[in-house]
């Protein structure tokens, strides 16, 4: 895939203005690394700016970690999850940002749940749902016609399976077919995780031929997510953003995997090859 004629080379007076603003909502007690991973991302794909909004008591640990990501400290449940309550907060963060990263880590909770349901019919703006999310929707897929943005799903195939109420060897065996038919459905990009990721919207499909087993580990697809946002953040449409994001993730697994080898690779070696992979384009 040419790399380049999606990410033109960037003007000599270009300000980070320029290349998009992208939130996150991502992370809770014990989950904070996927926020990290997506937030950290979206930066290596090339976004001028990213906030990251978090359960208040782990807003510290991101600022020590991440130091180029901005953060926003969000009223919590007594699990540390996102609450209900920050809902208001979240909006006004959306508002002033160009794409929204939602998901990664934000456990199960129930009331956190609830949140992300009504978040998902009131963002306006584009949107990259993953994990967590994408959990938020079993039962409830129809939301997704409430969308006004363009929107990006991410699931692997338990996710899928949840979704949509197969079994995953039934989504294993049509993997472009049932990728195909939630995106007739639901108007939505579906990314259909996995050896030779599926990417699908309105007729077109694009079948992945980067990445290796190495890929299946912890934080790859909070890679994955912030890469994607990163990608709409700087313009492109969802359905090249996804494909292009698809592509470029599993050749810097491909890289890491030559120089760490497939049994160790992690997903933070995946962040540390996407420049190389960006810079090669």
């Amino acid at each position: 895939m040419e790399v380049r004629r999606f990410l033109k080379k960037r003007k000599r007076d270009a300000h980070k203005g320029d290349y998009g603003h992208v939130f996150v909502l991502a992370g809770s007690r014990g989950l904070t690394g996927a926020a990290a991973l997506a937030a950290q991302a979206s930066l290596r794909a090339g976004a001028g700016l990213v906030t990251l909004g978090v359960p208040a008591s782990l807003n510290l640990a991101m600022e020590k970690k991440l130091t180029e990501v901005m953060t926003c400290a969000l009223p919590e449940t007594r699990e540390a999850t996102v609450s209900l309550k920050a809902k208001k907060e979240i909006l006004k963060k959306v508002a002033g940002s160009d794409v929204v990263a939602l998901g990664p880590g934000l456990s199960t909770n129930p009331e956190t749940q609830k949140l992300v349901r009504q978040l998902i019919v009131e963002i306006k703006k584009p949107m990259v749902l993953d994990a967590d999310a994408l959990n938020a929707l079993a039962g409830h897929a129809s939301l997704l016609k409430k969308t006004s943005g363009e929107c990006v799903v991410t699931p692997h195939p338990g996710e899928m399976s949840r979704l949509i109420g197969k079994n995953i060897n039934y989504i294993k065996k049509n993997r472009l077919g049932v990728a195909k038919k939630f995106a007739d459905q639901y108007n939505a990009v579906v990314v259909l995780k996995g050896a030779g990721t599926v990417v699908v919207y309105k007729g077109k499909h694009y079948i992945n031929k980067t990445g290796n087993p190495g890929m299946a580990t912890a934080g790859s697809g909070d890679v994955l997510t912030g890469v994607i946002a990163g990608f709409l953040a700087q313009g492109l449409k969802a359905f090249d953003a996804a494909r292009l994001a698809v592509y470029v993730h599993g050749r810097a697994g491909d890289l890491a995997a030559k120089e760490k080898g497939e049994i160790s690779l992690i997903a933070s070696d995946l962040l540390h090859k996407l420049p190389e992979v960006l810079a090669r384009a």
